[in-house]
Formats: structure tokens, C-alpha cells, sequence
């Protein structure tokens, strides 16, 4: 629905009124199945629609447009396709209450369509220019690197090609004695082998780093200034509200949620995301550790609600705990470990994870995730309750009643059920960061509206909302953000947002 919404948007019609997509409603009843409409008509209707690859072909360069094929067939197809959608509502409606979705339906996906409809309207302005600069320091750095990983290996080769990149650091380097080899008995050089390869050989880490490289360019940096579209001279996402199983929002063509920001690399590309014009500003406000929150809220673990409330900082008091040392003795290291382990235990992480991501032994991994579990104890016992709670229904839910099935709980495959655990721990953590974010953003825009502000929301990545705002609003706009994103839910924990505003996205962040 909120395709049509956006293009009447562009002739000027705005659709006012309830709203109801049978897409996301069978979303909320079946998050794991596909939910578009020829899938529907079989599996409810048992009816075959007409399919669009019919009136326009297959996906390539020869498939038409809506514009090219003739009225007639086009009316017989689009009358279908709206008469079986009001099929489909009366059968999946009353699913919603067997599932006890209703509420999320109606009070957070649906009215959540136009706030969309109207950020993927307004767009984001891209610095292109700062874009083509950037590519060509790119360039030169991945030839620069291309020049020391052959020197590193003595001998010229192709750095793209597996083939050839697998007996030199196998055979020549001998950097792994129990090298994997793949099906068709190559050597297996994909990121998860090199990155527990990382310390045995500098040659490794450079060839990560050259694929980085080589992926920022082409997927981001080359690719963003031909998605400008030439009419509004921004880019323009899609947000899609029916593809995660956690009931966050994805962002595809082009995806603006998996920039990465960790390396200098990935924060140049933030910096090309501006303002409108020198008479705006970029506004960035982004939710604080909210999933740690979240988990102090659902599992009631007083030491991690204390700590919030008492606006500390949970990660020097976690490193303080395990430590057995005074806050104030804690070091920016142990810091450091604290986080990894907030943040790890969360989605589940084993001994064998943790002691990879901090480089420590299994032992010591173990021995810190015990104390973690002394220390908050009723962390451990949320998890546990969570995923028993998942044995016996089958789903876990979120605050506001989202669920996410998890049909592999009881399996006998123990991997398999592993995943399915970590999911009962995290899914109803990060549904409800979703649920929270999803809520906020609808109030935001319902206030933006009614005191006539010309702000708009632009992005949403995560935790973290994205405005372009006239100068002049900024300190009106900016306590609209803050009053509705804390407030969005009351979960017995205070929610804070970190708000700043620049030229750009990198400098706002």
C-alpha cells in the first residue's frame, strides 16, 4: 500500500483515512513466510492471479514499464489484483486476534504507511561530488594495498581470484595446516576463514582490508551518485516494513542502513549525506543502548535498572562488577571487554564467541561470563525463562505483543536449536527497539504536521532518526524529537537520545 501511496503523493493526492495492507497484516501472522500477493492468493484463495511478468517480462532490460502495456489488459490486471486483496482482508482479518497481533497492526504498522510514504517523498540529498573525490583516494589506496599484499606473497597473482589466492597463503605461506577446501577442492578464502586467520600472517589482514576497500567502492561510493534521481536530486530509499523477522525496518535501493561507520573509510561515505541547502540542517537522534534498556526492562534485573535510572555508565559499572574493582579503577580496557560482553550476551554469544571477538581464552571467556551471570543474575534467568517460554508456545513476543515463531525451539539438531534459542533471547529485544523507534517515529510526524513545521524526516537506520530541518526550527524540532523518542514507550527504564545537528550526517552522528 505504500507504493500506491507514494506515487498519488507525486500527483498530488493525499490518502487520508485507515489503512489496511493484507501484506503486513499476513507479516504479523506469518513473519518467517513470503508475503507477497500471488503467494497469498494461492496458499488463502487457492487462485492463481495473473502474474506481472506476464503483461511486462521477466526483470532485465527489456521488461517494459505499467506505462507501456495497453489499457485493456491493464484494467482486467489491476482489477484483479484490488478485487483479491478485499478477498484476502476478510479471510486473514480474523487472524490477526487468533494471533493476537491486532494491536501491532493497528496501532503501530498502519499508521506507520504514510510516515514512510512520506520520507521516502522527501529523500536525501547526496554530495556527489565529495562521492567522485573520495572514489579516487579509494583507487589509489587499493592499488597501494594491491602493492604490498604481492610483496607479502613474493610473487604476482590475482587478488580477486580464490584459485589463485588460496595456495598462496595455504601452500606458499603455510598460514593454516587444516585449510577447508570447498566442493570443488579449492581452498575456502572467504571472510569468516581469514578473519580466525587474522594474527598468523600480516598478509591477512591486508587482504580483508583490500576487500573492504573494494566493496565500499563499488557497492557505495560508485554506485550512490547514479541512484540521484534527476527530477528531486536526491536519492531515495525504500523502506520495507515486511522483511525482517524481528519487525525492524529494512532499507533497500539503495540499502542506507549497512553504511559502515566503524572505519574512517565508512564515515567518509556519511559525510556526503547532507542538509537540503545552507538554510538547513541535518538533525541526528539516536536511542542510547536501548536494547541493554530493554533487556534491564524485561528481564527486571535490579543492578542493570539501578544503573540506568542513576544515568551511569553500564559499561564501566559491568567491567566494575566482573572486575571486583572500583568504578573509578576501571580501565578504558576493561571498558572495552564490558561492552563487548553487554552487547554479546544479549544476542546469546557462547565462550568460544566471546574469547574470539575479545582474543582471550576460551577459559577466561567462560570465567567472564559467569561473573557476568553473578553479577546479574536476573539476566541469566530472563534468558532462561525466554527460552522456555519459547518451548512451550512456540513464539516469544515483544512489550507490545509482536511474536517471532521459532519452529526450530525443539529440534534435535543441536546447532539448529541453538540458533533458535539465541533468537528467543534476542528476538523480543531487538522487536521491541522496533516496536519503540516505530512509535516515536509516528509520533514525531503527527506533531511535525500539526504545528505546521516544514522539518522532514528523512532516514531511519536502527536506533537513530534522520531530519533535514530549516535553521530556523531547529530548537522547536529538536525538543519535539527528544519528548516523543523518550517517551515513544513507558518500559520502566528511561529511554535517552543522543540529538545533534551539522551540515552533514557524518559530522551530526
Amino acid at each position: 500500500m505504500k507504493y500506491d501511496i507514494l506515487m498519488l503523493l507525486h500527483y498530488g493526492v493525499e490518502v487520508r483515512g485507515p489503512l489496511y495492507d493484507t501484506m503486513v497484516a499476513h507479516y504479523l501472522i506469518q513473519p518467517e513466510l513470503r508475503h507477497n500477493l500471488d503467494y497469498l492468493c494461492e496458499t488463502y484463495l487457492k487462485y492463481r492471479k495473473v502474474e506481472t511478468e506476464s503483461l511486462i517480462g521477466k526483470k532485465g532490460k527489456s521488461q517494459l514499464t505499467m506505462w507501456q502495456v495497453p489499457v485493456e489488459q491493464l484494467k482486467e490486471y489491476a482489477c484483479e489484483d484490488a478485487d483479491l486483496t478485499l478477498q484476502l482482508k476478510h479471510v486473514i482479518d480474523p487472524e490477526l486476534d487468533r494471533t493476537g497481533v491486532r494491536a501491532v497492526f493497528s496501532e503501530i504498522e498502519m499508521p506507520l504507511i504514510p510516515v514512510l510514504a512520506d520520507m521516502e517523498k522527501a529523500g536525501v540529498t547526496l554530495n556527489t561530488k565529495e562521492l567522485d573525490q573520495y572514489a579516487e583516494v579509494l583507487r589509489r589506496q587499493i592499488i597501494d594495498l594491491e602493492k604490498e599484499i604481492i610483496a607479502l606473497a613474493g610473487e604476482e597473482f590475482n587478488l580477486s581470484s580464490p584459485k589463485q589466492l588460496g595456495p598462496i597463503l595455504f601452500e606458499k605461506l603455510k598460514i593454516d595446516s587444516n585449510a577447508k577446501t570447498t566442493k570443488t577442492k579449492q581452498y575456502s578464502t572467504s571472510e569468516d576463514v581469514l578473519i580466525k586467520l587474522i594474527h598468523k600472517h600480516p598478509i591477512v589482514a591486508k587482504i580483508l582490508e583490500h576487500r573492504g576497500l573494494k566493496k565500499l567502492l563499488s557497492t557505495y561510493v560508485e554506485a550512490l551518485p547514479q541512484l540521484v534521481n534527476p527530477v528531486t536530486g536526491k536519492v531515495h530509499t525504500s523502506f520495507n516494513q515486511t522483511i525482517a523477522a524481528t519487525g525492524r525496518l529494512s532499507s533497500t535501493n539503495p540499502n542506507l542502513q549497512n553504511i559502515p561507520i566503524r572505519d574512517e573509510n565508512g564515515r567518509e561515505i556519511r559525510k556526503a549525506f547532507t542538509a537540503s541547502d545552507v538554510n538547513h540542517l541535518f538533525l541526528s537522534a539516536d536511542y542510547s543502548q536501548i536494547e541493554l534498556r530493554i533487556m534491564a526492562a524485561l528481564s527486571k534485573d535490579k543492578q542493570m535498572i539501578g544503573a540506568f535510572r542513576n544515568n551511569q555508565d553500564i559499561h564501566a559499572l559491568t567491567a566494575s562488577k566482573i572486575f571486583a574493582v572500583p568504578v573509578d579503577q576501571v580501565t578504558s580496557g576493561m571498558r572495552r571487554q564490558a561492552k563487548t560482553a553487554n552487547f554479546g550476551i544479549i544476542y546469546g554469544i557462547s565462550a568460544f564467541g566471546l574469547s574470539e571477538r575479545l582474543n582471550i581464552s576460551r577459559s577466561e571467556a567462560k570465567a567472564f561470563i559467569d561473573g557476568y551471570f553473578q553479577n546479574f543474575s536476573r539476566v541469566k534467568a530472563y534468558m532462561d525463562e525466554s527460552i522456555h517460554l519459547a518451548r512451550e508456545k512456540g513464539y516469544v513476543e515483544t512489550i507490545k505483543g509482536r511474536r517471532r515463531y521459532l519452529s526450530d525451539i525443539n529440534s534435535a539438531n543441536a546447532v539448529v536449536r541453538g540458533v533458535a534459542e539465541r533468537n528467543a533471547i534476542n528476538a523480543p529485544i531487538q522487536g521491541s527497539a522496533a516496536d519503540i523507534i516505530k512509535l516515536a517515529m509516528i509520533s514525531i510526524h503527527r506533531e511535525l504536521r500539526r504545528q505546521g513545521l516544514r522539518t522532514q524526516m528523512i532516514l531511519q537506520v536502527h536506533d537513530e532518526l534522520n531530519f533535514n530541518v530549516p535553521a530556523e526550527e531547529l530548537e522547536q524540532v529538536k525538543q519535539i524529537v527528544r519528548e516523543e523518542m523518550e517517551h515513544a514507550v513507558d518500559i520502566g527504564v528511561p529511554l535517552t537520545v543522543d540529538m545533534n545537528a551539522a551540515a552533514n550526517w557524518l559530522e551530526a552522528h
